[in-house]
């Protein structure tokens, strides 16, 4: 039964709420032919290409005091950071030099980026690196601050929207922050022509079965460039402290899952994923990811960009060690590329015979 469900998501068929926890209940039974299918569907798409994103975290100072995030405003025992214009472009040298041709530049919502001092970087880092894509996930901005920023050179934005369930998010956000306001943010992005990724936490306090199926058919209508999911994972200096970390198998299904129902997407294996297990990487590209991202920041702040415990920032998570990454990626069949890295859209694969 299970099989029948999975294809027809791949035939992209519409499926009862039913029928999908059925899917999620009972995965195991299939889990392999999941896995399996949702790979099949990114190596004719992508082929074996993992592309390379390089992650500056340019500032863990954020406004927002979500319940959930080790760098809310107010955990006090976080040595708190911001790069300089300089440190940034810095970061973007060494990361072309190593062979990045995407640079993400990830921070809490820190007030100090205003849209003149943001339009100025982003707009050096493209004059510089003009063969090159810029992903922002600085969080909700206004609706005149994404145009700004898209005129200035960004091509992405990521903004999870960490879940697709009004109720659910209550749960997780203090009363000032809006799950409308997060949702018209990623409306206003596609408007403006950026490759819109969006993405939710798997395991997160009080997350039920009808929660996720909800994050599928919302991931399913909005149809974004990116997706990025990773497991729960708390941190100590928060109020969900001693809240049960995510499921590493889940998050994993419903990686294959978003890969089958949306065949284009572009699917990082997370950080997140690399902390809850030493390959969940590996596990994840296997799962139907096909995006990594090497930390290109200065050493010295990497540990204090705390969204959870324990977080994986050196190794081969580290941009120093893409030799590491790419045998890592060779001894399961891919390999990284040189590459932008950019969504093939969905009027190209048509052609692509995906059985």
């Amino acid at each position: 039964m299970i099989r029948e469900f999975v294809n027809c998501l791949e035939n992209g068929e519409d499926i009862s709420k039913t029928d999908l926890l059925y899917i999620l209940k009972n995965y195991k039974k299939e889990e392999q032919y999941i896995k399996k299918k949702a790979r099949e569907i990114t190596d004719k798409i992508y082929g074996k290409k993992v592309y390379i994103r390089g992650l500056i975290e340019v500032s863990n100072i954020c406004k927002n005091n979500c319940f959930y995030c080790g760098i809310r405003r107010e955990n006090k025992n976080l040595e708190r950071y911001r790069l300089s214009k300089k440190e940034i472009l810095d970061c973007c040298e060494n990361g072309y030099v190593l062979g990045f041709r995407t640079f993400v530049l990830q921070g809490g919502e820190d007030e100090y980026y205003t849209d003149k001092i943001l339009v100025d970087i982003v707009s050096s880092i493209k004059q510089k690196y003009p063969d090159c894509a810029i992903t922002l996930s600085l969080g909700e901005r206004e609706k005149s601050s994404y145009k700004e920023l898209r005129a200035a050179g960004a091509d992405r934005y990521l903004l999870r929207h960490e879940t697709a369930t009004q109720n659910h998010y209550r749960k997780l956000h203090p009363k000032e922050m809006s799950w409308e306001h997060r949702i018209q943010c990623l409306e206003w992005l596609k408007e403006f022509g950026y490759q819109v990724g969006c993405g939710f936490m798997v395991g997160s306090p009080f997350q039920t079965y009808e929660n996720l199926i909800e994050e599928l058919l919302f991931i399913k209508k909005m149809q974004p460039a990116m997706v990025g999911i990773g497991p729960f994972l708390s941190h100590k200096d928060t109020p969900f402290a001693t809240k049960e970390n995510g499921n590493l198998d889940i998050t994993l299904l419903l990686l294959s899952l978003i890969r089958i129902m949306n065949k284009n997407v572009l699917l990082p294996a997370t950080t997140a994923l690399a902390t809850l297990d030493p390959k969940g990487r590996e596990l994840g590209i296997l799962a139907g990811a096909n995006v990594v991202m090497p930390n290109l920041s200065p050493v010295v702040h990497r540990k204090k960009y705390a969204l959870y415990d324990g977080k994986a920032c050196m190794g081969s998570e580290a941009a120093e060690s893409l030799v590491l990454l790419e045998e890592t990626l060779n001894g399961i069949g891919y390999h990284t590329v040189v590459d932008r890295g950019d969504v093939i859209l969905r009027e190209t694969f048509r052609s692509i015979d995906l059985k």
